[in-house]
């Protein structure tokens, strides 16, 4: 089978992709930084698959290091790049950081693996891209505005240099995914969202609170126009998000794309409100979540729920999971994580 190197393949939606990809066959090789994840996930990986994938703990910014990887691996086939800091609220306090790491990850790894005979990679989007849409819900005809965070314009940028690599380079070929919010844990229990430092994300934060970790959840904002104020997303399970990963690649690797730069929104397509969420957990859970109004948080959308009807024909992937089983799977493991 092909050879792939997954970047940030220690993280969240990295290591969940890189079980999809050992159950599948694939030869992985994981390289990570480690600064937004923990060793402890490669043993995990190991064994849930029963395979330990090369790991090399190496920063895609740093040339010389991903040089001697091509070297000492020899043919890379695909590159799913998941290596990227992920925080809206991080990025607005501190954009120069997403700059240089999102945008000269990328550049620095186009320029050390870009040139090799059909290569094909995945690309870790997200619809952040789409800012405050005009439309729902969101399909990839959506125009591209002005992103609302310097996380989402890291996204859109890296789109836009990925999309003019791909034309100018007849053997490199790209998908991106456009994904939405993604939840939940592997069913074994064994990996999941674990990041350093403080939890930004709502769905693990409700989890704190049923686990007593936190007092409250703060729910940024409760007049937007939506049905109840509070913003309405789209969550997709990490399980799902990993298969859309390697649909995608198994597409590009089999020569089924009809252009050089192809994107796919992943999501459920259905939007739930703050408040949803909060109620699906209670009634999933029983288990009562206290909560508190805050304002509005700088770089929130008002709502954003995907279309998911191109990634289906085209790549013939739909999202199994129920919402019930993304929040349960989510409390689940950071209940493992308390212990």
């Amino acid at each position: 089978m092909a050879k792939i190197l997954v970047t940030g393949g220690n993280g969240f939606i990295g290591s969940h992709t890189v079980v999809e990809l050992l159950s599948q066959g694939y030869e992985v090789v994981i390289a990570d930084n480690l600064c937004n994840s923990k060793p402890y996930v490669q043993e995990r990986i190991a064994k849930i698959s029963g395979k330990k994938p090369v790991f090399y703990q190496i920063d895609v910014c740093d040339a010389e290091a991903l040089q001697q990887l091509k070297e000492k691996e020899g043919r890379i086939d695909g590159i799913i790049h998941f290596a990227a800091h992920l925080f809206v609220d991080e990025s607005v306090a501190n954009p120069l950081k997403y700059y240089r790491n999102n945008l000269d990850g990328l550049i620095t790894l186009l320029e050390v693996f870009g040139g090799e005979k059909d290569i094909k990679m995945v690309f870790s989007s997200s619809c952040t891209v789409y800012g405050n849409p005009e439309t729902l819900p969101i399909s990839e005809q959506e125009s591209i505005k002005k992103a609302v965070s310097p996380y989402g314009n890291t996204k859109k940028v890296s789109e836009e240099i990925l999309y003019d690599f791909a034309v100018s380079h007849n053997n490199f070929n790209v998908i991106s995914l456009r994904y939405f919010n993604p939840i939940g844990a592997h069913g074994s229990g064994l990996i999941g969202e674990d990041p350093i430092g403080h939890q930004t994300h709502l769905v693990p934060i409700i989890s704190e609170v049923a686990a007593g970790k936190r007092a409250a959840l703060k729910v940024f904002g409760n007049d937007y126009q939506t049905k109840d104020g509070t913003c309405v997303r789209d969550y997709i399970h990490v399980v799902d998000l990993a298969h859309a990963h390697v649909k995608a690649l198994d597409y590009l690797l089999n020569d089924k794309n009809n252009d050089a730069f192809e994107v796919y929104n992943a999501g459920s397509g259905t939007g739930y409100t703050v408040l949803e969420i909060v109620a699906a957990f209670e009634k999933a859970s029983g288990i009562k979540i206290n909560y508190e109004v805050a304002p509005r948080r700088p770089g929130d959308a008002e709502a954003v729920f995907a279309d998911i009807s191109a990634i289906g024909n085209r790549l013939g992937w739909q999202p199994a999971e129920s919402l019930d089983n993304m929040l349960l799977s989510t409390y689940n493991w950071e209940k493992n994580l308390t212990k």
